[in-house]
């Protein structure tokens, strides 16, 4: 899973000190505070840019996670503290509904004492139930239209990617908000490559270097047909001589199931799993090509410039249905195509990855401020607190 290069400073979600602002020769005011809820593993690199730019804009910011996936080693890496709250139900859709339900009622015991003024996921349907019922107003960013949705659970403002066609409905008559390009954007132009990984697991300059992803087999929108894709993806590679394949799994359950199905090609290290949490931008920039059954890594791939082949078949977002018309990703629909349109061969890498100012990251966080700037404030006083 991506690590990008910067490094987000620590800050526990545990109650802090305030920190006073004047706004009135006699009172002072807290800063107003935002709620992040990191609900899976690729909202830690995403939302890591926009914590480090509220901060610089004066914003406190209040981190809460889920133990899902690789979230809670992702936090690890980066030396961030904050309160881990509930986990992953599995792939049953009444434990998902019973997990949600329960995460959320943890969720407002930890964050009743912080009162954010606003709270902001990517999809968190906890934090959203949650601050219903502490009626705090909530931002749902999202970037593919076809994850499944609660028609009670209302975000009171929604924002998305310039691609994704409007389907998200917000409270109110808030107008649905846009940013553009991709959510990897957001991150992807700030990376930097190290070399050092590529010591790390083995890789020379004579490998063909694969890097794959197998589908997320406990998500809602899981399909049978991805798994025959990986399958053949799989045996194609391990056939090949001269091709190393780095496979990363989605959580220690699919990682031992896949040592016990390749426990050949591993031991032959024509497959590497890798031990612990690797820079996921770092080793998809150092690869000749990915296959991915996800969508967060198909969509790195392509804003690095580097050939990814998708073999998610869900329902197909208007993302990649448009980085597929741009020709910088291949759908791969069918167990022939695996064969067909699958080019093993190496990448004329550049010397260095675009680096560019974000817009995608501006035009977020501004939306965010925009919201705590239209609503009332809170201010607190030594002893009282009153709305203005």
């Amino acid at each position: 899973m991506v690590i990008p290069a910067t490094q987000l400073k620590p800050e526990s979600a545990t109650p802090q000190k305030n920190t006073l602002v004047s706004v009135h020769p006699r009172s002072k005011a807290v800063l107003k505070k935002i709620w992040i809820d990191l609900d899976n593993s690729p909202h830690v690199p995403f939302f890591i840019p926009i914590v480090e730019e509220l901060r610089d804009r004066g914003y406190q910011v209040v981190l809460t996670a889920r133990n899902s996936y690789q979230v809670c080693d992702l936090l690890k890496s980066h030396h961030i503290s904050c309160k881990v709250v509930g986990k992953h139900w599995g792939k049953h859709r009444a434990l998902k509904v019973l997990g949600t339900c329960l995460r959320a009622l943890r969720l407002m015991s930890a964050i009743a004492l912080e009162k954010p003024d606003l709270a902001v996921s990517h999809g968190s349907r906890s934090q959203i139930l949650c601050a219903a019922l502490l009626r705090i107003p909530t931002l749902l960013l999202y970037d593919y239209e076809h994850t499944a949705q609660t028609g009670f659970l209302r975000p009171d403002w929604v924002m998305a990617s310039s691609f994704v066609p409007k389907v998200r409905k917000s409270k109110g008559k808030n107008p649905e908000m846009r940013y553009p390009g991709l959510k990897e954007d957001v991150y992807v132009g700030r990376f930097r490559p190290d070399p050092l990984l590529k010591k790390h697991l083995g890789l020379t300059d004579g490998n063909l270097v694969v890097t794959v992803r197998p589908p997320a087999t406990e998500a809602h929108y899981h399909n049978q047909e991805s798994e025959a894709l990986f399958g053949a993806s799989m045996s194609r590679l391990t056939e090949q001589p001269g091709v190393r394949v780095i496979l990363l799994p989605r959580n220690l359950k699919q990682a031992n199931l896949l040592r016990e199905r390749w426990r050949g090609s591993i031991n032959e290290r024509k497959v590497v799993i890798p031990d612990g949490v690797v820079d996921g931008l770092n080793l998809i920039w150092f690869s000749d090509l990915v296959i991915s059954g996800g969508v967060t890594m198909n969509r790195e791939a392509a804003a690095l410039g580097v050939p990814v082949y998708s073999i998610f078949r869900g329902r197909i977002g208007a993302v990649d249905q448009y980085l597929a018309e741009e020709g910088r990703l291949t759908l791969i629909k069918n167990i022939e195509e695996v064969r067909t349109k699958i080019a093993l061969v190496a990448r004329h890498r550049p010397a260095s990855p675009r680096q560019d100012d974000c817009l995608a990251l501006q035009t977020i966080v501004d939306g965010i401020t925009k919201i705590l700037d239209a609503s009332p404030s809170v201010i607190r006083l030594d002893s009282d607190e009153q709305r203005v």
